[in-house]
This record gives C-alpha cells, structure tokens and sequence, in this order.
C-alpha cells in the first residue's frame, strides 16, 4: 500500500485565476506534484526490497536516501503550497502572526520585500519560505534549493512559495518576479496563522 497520496486542491483549478491560470494549476498538482508522490513511495519500495536483502551499499544507501528527501520534501511542500493560497486572499495578517511578524522582521513590508527577494533571487529552482525557529522563536526566511537544502533543522515551515519554473513559466515565461508578485493576493493568511499557532503552541 502507499505511504503518501496525491491530496485534492482545496478549490478548482480555475479560481485562482488570473493570478494562476487553471491549465498551469492542473499541470502543477495532477503532474508535477503527483510525481514526487510517485517518486516517494517508489523509494521507500526500493529501502524496503535492499533492507530485506541485506544489499545496502554507502554509495547505494546515499542515492536512495537523496531521492527520497527531494521527492518527499516535494510532496510535502506543495501540499502546504496548497493551502497557503485562497482565491480570497491577500492583504496582510493580523493578530499574533501581524505582530510577531512586525518584531522579527521591523515591518509588514520589510518581511514582504526580503521573501520576495528571497523568492525570486533562488538560483535554479526552488521556494522562498517564512518559518518558525523554535530555539530563539523567531521567524525566519529561508531559501530552498530544488526541494531540500539550506534549511535550519527543526524550522516550521508557515508560509511557501513555490519558485520552480513549472510553477510559472507557461503564463509568466522568464519574468519570475510578475508571478511572485502575484503570489501576494493570493496568500490564506487564516492558514499560515493557524500554523504559527501550531508552531508556537498557542491557541489559533
């Protein structure tokens, strides 16, 4: 039996529009998205079938170690992506996540300009993402490189944006920053403050 399965959007591939066209959403969830999925119990298979040989080799173990990360991480990172987008959406937060938000970053603006320039400025493919460091309990901006990669261990991811270029390129073509840009009006902020809660542990 699978491990993962390919969850289902939220909301209709069209109603993001025109922020993200349908034909792009569709590709993006029943294609790319379903390929990490794939790739992720593919793998898991293939630990299990060398676990019960007994076959495992350093250099074997590191591949299928690899691509479980990127696939899983994959899958994991657009069904957040999911939900952190609302047709309704937009403005900025308030509340708890407002006001932690304006101490760590200075300003509502501050933290929007320095994710969209985290986001558009990954080199290759990748995510922009705010996340939440439970050590010193602030938040912080990461880059993601493909799907894994450059991230503090045990951050919580709240918010993601998803940078690689099936996400854009067949509306946007080569100009990253016009669909980061739009990303914004997009934003569930309901969502990424109920993960903050959950993150924190305070109440939603």
């Amino acid at each position: 039996m699978a491990t993962y399965s390919l969850p289902d959007l939220p909301y209709d591939y069209a109603v993001l529009e025109p922020a993200i066209t349908g034909e792009i959403l569709e590709l993006h969830h029943a294609k790319h998205h379903a390929a990490y999925v794939k790739g992720a119990n593919d793998t898991l298979e293939q630990l299990a079938e060398v676990r019960e040989k007994d076959g495992f080799t350093p250099t074997g173990l590191v591949g299928l170690e690899k691509t479980l990360a990127f696939n899983l991480s994959g899958h994991v990172l657009h069904t957040q992506f999911w939900s952190n987008l609302t047709p309704d959406g937009g403005d900025r937060p308030d509340g708890a996540l407002g006001d932690a938000i304006a101490e760590h970053f200075g300003s509502f603006d501050a933290f929007q300009k320095q994710l969209t320039v985290a986001t558009t400025s990954v080199q290759g493919s990748g995510w922009g993402v705010l996340a939440h460091e439970p050590v010193s309990g602030k938040l912080l901006i990461h880059q993601v490189y493909d799907h894994h990669g450059n991230v503090g261990v045990n951050t919580t991811p709240l918010l993601v944006f998803d940078a690689w270029e099936h996400a854009y390129y067949l509306q946007y073509r080569n100009v990253r920053p016009d669909y980061v840009q739009k990303l914004w009006s997009l934003i569930n902020w309901a969502d990424v403050a109920a993960r903050y809660a959950a993150a924190t542990g305070s109440a939603a």
